[in-house]
């Protein structure tokens, strides 16, 4: 999967009204629509997609889309 494929599904899990606006520089906690279920949609989404499980230190120091992108490709 590359990064817009990702993208492309976490806009769909975060529920983003706008998805032109997510990049992958995008500060996710910084989206309108960012709550704590969206932290769960992600780690599902981690789940489902790369069959992986978030460490929750690393996902607390991921700033960007790119960086969560990045460790579900680690």
């Amino acid at each position: 999967m590359n990064i817009n494929e990702f993208i492309e599904k976490f806009v769909e899990a975060v529920e983003v009204e706008d998805a032109s606006s997510v990049k992958p520089d995008t500060k996710f906690r910084e989206l309108y629509e960012w709550s704590s279920l969206s932290t769960l949609s992600v780690i599902a989404l981690a789940d489902e997609e790369f069959g992986i499980e978030l460490d929750p230190d690393s996902f607390r120091k991921a700033q960007t889309v790119e960086d969560i992108f990045n460790l579900c490709n680690a």
